[in-house]
């Protein structure tokens, strides 16, 4: 037990990169908090053509050409002028296009998180040390199946040697995420693929496939025996334990969720041609060029009603969206974010959101922080690389 424990702790590459990771993701979460006039997400589409032809998807062709690498660059320096705090790249398949690790070093030199989605057939060794050294910091793949079949290839049986090389390799943070619904055929697999992710020491999330507008499709009776089991036996991160709670568990059970989607504000899906779209699945609006999106665009989305919302089930824009029910409503959103173990118990939060909101929220009463509060709260900013908040009027033109 000692030697895993220091393992665990010695200060290899690996465990340093991790940690650095850490603290950039908390110093983004901090800044969403503190303002809400920038984007917490940017979702880029450097190509829409993809390798593969998975039946339940619309997010591809076989014969687009790459956006030209300069084109990209310019976008991304577009979005970092908006104050935007991760850049996902995908596609399409974003491993095809031939500037990618110049497109990652173009988000990383602006200090935003810059992450990739991909369906992971194109990933050599060799592939991932230089996405390794492009900055990588955190790489998704959806896997549908064991087995190959006519709705999707994206299977553990041809991708698992693939995320072996991953976990031999990479630096960078590795989701494997399984998916229910749409028409897979054996619901069984999602829990198959859950278990090879942990054993690899992979992050795990579970998806449930939308429809083509977005919209959900409720999981039948098989469907949600697997979609517990998995709850019971992956270890999920602050925002998959949030998401599960909030929007996941009911959207299984075909029911609404109520939430202000920040799609067009907090969240910007930017696509092929450079137009700024709500999500990948409502495309069309608001249509924007991205040189031409500003902080009135910003905020004015930020407040839109989006019909679509309370049975999406496009789950980035649920996450950002938690960060603002926090900064909004604290008190009221973190007990729904992280249940009690037990009802009319305390909620559970994880041991740094209990640290923080005792540093940080008010207390019911309105008594004021004392001087050790006070103090917690300035070294935390300071750690977060934040200033004391001032009244200033955000910027409203590049």
């Amino acid at each position: 037990m000692a030697l895993v424990l220091a393992m665990r702790v010695a200060p290899t590459r690996k465990n340093i990169l991790f940690y650095q990771r850490r603290l950039r993701q908390a110093r983004m979460v901090a800044r969403a908090f503190q303002s809400k006039h920038h984007p917490v997400l940017a979702h880029i589409i450097p190509m829409r053509r993809c390798n593969l032809s998975c039946s339940y998807c619309n997010e591809y062709d076989k014969v687009s050409d790459p956006v030209p690498t300069e084109e990209m660059i310019r976008r991304i320096d577009l979005l970092a002028r908006l104050g935007t705090g991760i850049i996902t790249i995908s596609g399409g398949e974003p491993l095809l296009h031939p500037g990618l690790d110049e497109i990652l070093r173009a988000i990383r030199s602006h200090g935003i998180i810059a992450t990739i989605i991909t369906n992971g057939y194109l990933l050599t060794p060799e592939r991932i040390e230089r996405l390794n050294r492009a900055g990588l910091e955190h790489l998704q793949i959806s896997i549908d199946n064991v087995n190959p079949d006519d709705v999707s290839k994206k299977s553990l049986k041809v991708l698992d040697r693939k995320l072996e090389w991953l976990k031999q390799h990479g630096d960078f943070d590795i989701n494997i995420n399984s998916v229910l619904g749409g028409g897979i055929p054996h619901p069984e697999d999602a829990l198959t693929i859950t278990r090879r992710a942990l054993a690899l020491g992979f992050e795990t999330t579970v998806g449930v496939i939308h429809d083509h507008g977005g919209q959900l499709a409720p999981l039948g009776t098989e469907e949600r025996r697997v979609y517990d089991q998995i709850l019971a036996e992956r270890r999920p991160g602050f925002f998959a334990f949030a998401y599960d709670n909030l929007f996941h568990k009911n959207l299984t059970l075909g029911q609404p969720n109520e939430w202000q989607c920040g799609a067009g504000s907090r969240y910007l899906y930017i696509c092929e041609d450079g137009l700024v779209h709500y999500c990948s699945q409502q495309r069309g609006y608001p249509a924007i060029p991205l040189e031409r999106y500003t902080v009135e665009d910003i905020d004015r989305e930020y407040t839109t009603k989006k019909s679509c919302a309370p049975f999406c089930t496009v789950s980035c824009v649920h996450r950002v969206a938690m960060l603002d029910m926090i900064r909004n409503q604290p008190r009221e959103s973190l007990p729904r974010l992280f249940p009690p173990a037990t009802p009319g118990g305390p909620p559970s939060y994880p041991p740094g959101v209990g640290l923080l909101t005792s540093i940080f929220l008010p207390e019911p009463s309105g008594k004021p922080p004392g001087f050790g509060q006070r103090m917690a709260a300035g070294l935390a900013m300071r750690a977060f690389g934040l200033k004391a908040s001032k009244k200033q009027e955000p910027r409203t033109k590049l």
